[in-house]
């Protein structure tokens, strides 16, 4: 018995001193990683929005209302979450387009988030990926197949093909990564929704 009450002891001690050292740990790191989110996060707005000189949180959040949010829902969207919406300005404070972060939850390796610079007209200058999780030599290379093809074009949303491209909003898509298409190409249509429902844009049409 008194074997026990010293071993549980003991662990007792261990655990503590485990606490405080991952609590220590964790205070020291927090405002680094933080930082370097932060700069990582606005070379990704400078990389999809060039032409700002400055960018301005227009809101946090997806916006609270339920119709709308059904809406999202309804029209392919349920696995997408749009945060951190910023105004895209220029040296005089007029307003050039828009900047989205966009998460996919459909990720074959988990979710996908990337930011979108949208201009005013609804061009889309293109994505930045923030952070994925893919398949390394198929979903990963969504950096270099996928990102590439939505630079620079205007339209209401896109579909993405297996057998080739034949029209300037297919998407073609990554062999052998499907799934990493789909949530790629799903979460740009949700970002182009947002735009076009909440931030004035006009012009979706329902798959």
């Amino acid at each position: 018995m008194k074997n026990m009450i010293k071993d549980a002891a003991v662990l007792f001690v261990i655990t503590l001193f485990a606490g405080l050292i991952l609590g220590v740990v964790y205070q020291v790191t927090k405002e680094p990683i933080a930082l370097a989110e932060e700069k990582a996060a606005k070379e990704a707005y400078a990389e999809v929005f060039p032409s700002a000189s400055d960018f301005s949180l227009l809101t946090e959040s997806m916006p609270e209302d339920t119709e709308w949010q059904n809406d999202f829902s309804e029209a392919g969207f349920e696995m997408v979450e749009v945060k951190n919406v910023l105004e895209a300005l220029d040296k005089d404070g007029a307003l050039l387009g828009y900047v989205l972060t966009v998460t996919s939850h459909e990720g074959y390796g988990g979710d996908i988030t990337f930011t979108m610079g949208i201009c005013t007209d609804g061009t889309l200058n293109g994505i930045s990926i923030l952070s994925i999780s893919e398949t390394a030599g198929l979903g990963m290379k969504a950096e270099e197949v996928l990102k590439p093809q939505f630079a620079n074009k205007n339209f209401p949303s896109f579909t993405y093909t297996k057998s080739g491209s034949v029209a300037d909003n297919q998407i073609d898509a990554i062999s052998g990564a499907t799934i990493t298409t789909n949530a790629v190409t799903t979460a740009v249509n949700g970002g182009l929704y947002y735009f076009q429902t909440q931030l004035g844009g006009s012009g979706y049409e329902a798959k």
